[in-house]
């Protein structure tokens, strides 16, 4: 696939995220404690580039519990799974600040 189309399907799934969720809702998931600092920086780490392991060693997040708090996040609808295997990367709705 080329870089554009890349681009142009991570706007439509932006476009689709912000269509169906808020930045509050996605937070309220995301971190429904104030203090989840890293998993608000992991879940920002999900734009498509990395894998779920890569994302847990930078934010410095257990790889098992990681793995609980993706499969969450992908059953309430604002994380998304692209690709197959270990080498899949993470793409989020949209980043929260």
């Amino acid at each position: 696939m080329s870089e554009q189309t890349n681009q142009l399907l991570k706007i439509l799934i932006t476009l689709i995220g912000r269509t169906t969720f808020d930045e509050e809702q996605v937070k309220s998931i995301v971190a429904p404690n104030k203090n989840q600092v890293k998993q608000k920086k992991a879940y920002n780490l999900c734009d498509g580039t990395q894998t779920q392991r890569q994302i847990a060693k930078l934010v410095g997040l257990d790889e098992g519990n990681f793995s609980k708090t993706v499969k969450k996040w992908i059953e309430k609808g604002i994380l998304y799974r692209v690709g197959e295997g270990k080498e899949s990367k993470l793409l989020h709705v949209f980043p929260i600040n």
